[in-house]
């Protein structure tokens, strides 16, 4: 018990010293109002060096936008992940998921990195007024949260260019996104509504987790002018979406099926059920582009974008009507500078094509 209470004393001062060199680093620093996503007014340094993503979406946004201002990580990125992104995350401290019911905040890697600003991105949920503020309170450096979802994604990269000094990376980005969201409103309102595909979008191993009508892991869907074929009552935006049973989908009866990779995807053909389906009977199935981030969601991020693209040109190629090796090449290079040959960007195109 004397062991337990001397490290559990010693953590307290170690964070204590933490807290005082982090408040002896800000001190005297010139700052500014900034007005965030929630409403909330928060002093944040005029000029910042180091900034500290607040869990997975802020790290997958920062990550594409200033790798090289990151000093911290929600999570280290797999090695298929680290394919496409800047070795140097690899290397950055681990501090969770900062608040919210899965916290995971990992207060000391957090004080240690030297962090001038916590950024927090996503979708607006109720109550996330009082959580920032209660963050901010516990870690003594500036919090803000910026609104991305793709309705807001566009303001969000010229708001992270405003704030990190970085206008012209704003802006190219920001650029990005309305051209894509454009691009996809003039397309949609041209397929006629004989043309609407119904689309089922699966996750999980059995793939019969779905991301349902309304649901933000979705809305991709929706925004290319596909109608999603499972309603649920009680929605859920989780990264699994909701649970259904077979028959479920079987009365949905999709025209086509979009599944998750590590899913029953390869062997749906042959299955009980699944195979009776239109949409597998018509070999209009496939597996949606998981590197380095899922191309629809999970998490919902800047990756939706590039899910735009893929999906309306899967499903309705004559309006969609562009090269996808092209384009993907275009777009890895633009968010994470990633220089894509033709064959690379075939070989990831190969599992996300239909059967027929």
């Amino acid at each position: 018990m004397k062991k337990t209470l001397s490290i559990f004393l010693i953590s307290i001062l170690v964070i204590g010293t933490l807290f005082a060199q982090a408040a002896s680093e800000t001190a005297g620093k010139e700052t500014i109002a900034f007005k965030d996503s929630a409403g909330r007014t928060v002093e944040i340094p005029a000029s910042i060096d180091k900034v500290a993503p607040s869990g997975a979406v802020a790290t997958m946004f920062l990550a594409a936008f200033a790798p090289e201002r990151m000093c911290t990580v929600s999570g280290r990125p797999s090695s298929s992940q680290l394919e496409y992104l800047p070795s140097e995350l690899a290397k950055l401290p681990e501090t969770g998921q900062m608040y919210g019911s899965k916290a995971t905040l990992n207060l000391e890697e957090l004080l240690s990195s030297g962090a001038e600003l916590v950024i927090d991105l996503g979708d607006y949920k109720k109550g996330i007024e009082e959580d920032l503020d209660a963050l901010q309170a516990q870690i003594g450096i500036p919090v803000i949260f910026i609104e991305s979802n793709l309705e807001n994604m566009a303001s969000a990269f010229r708001t992270l260019g405003k704030i990190l000094s970085m206008e012209e990376r704003g802006e190219a980005l920001g650029a990005f996104v309305d051209e894509t969201m454009a691009m996809a409103k003039e397309n949609r309102e041209k397929i006629k509504d004989d043309e609407v595909l119904s689309v089922m979008y699966t996750t999980g191993v059995d793939g019969l987790g779905t991301n349902a009508k309304g649901s933000t892991q979705a809305q991709v869907l929706e925004i290319v002018g596909a109608e999603n074929a499972i309603v649920v009552e009680k929605l859920s935006n989780k990264g699994g979406g909701n649970q259904i049973n077979l028959e479920t989908a079987m009365s949905a009866d999709p025209d086509c099926i979009i599944f998750s990779d590590d899913s029953i995807a390869t062997e749906v053909a042959t299955l009980p059920g699944w195979k009776e389906m239109s949409a597998i009977r018509n070999g209009k199935y496939c597996v949606v582009p998981s590197s380095p981030y899922n191309w629809l969601g999970n998490p919902p991020s800047m990756n939706m974008v590039i899910g735009v693209w893929w999906l309306g040109n899967l499903l309705y190629p004559e309006y969609y009507s562009y090269s996808m090796v092209e384009r993907i090449r275009e777009i890895y290079s633009l968010l994470w500078n990633y220089d894509m040959t033709q064959e690379e960007a075939k070989a990831m195109l190969s599992v996300a094509k239909f059967k027929n």
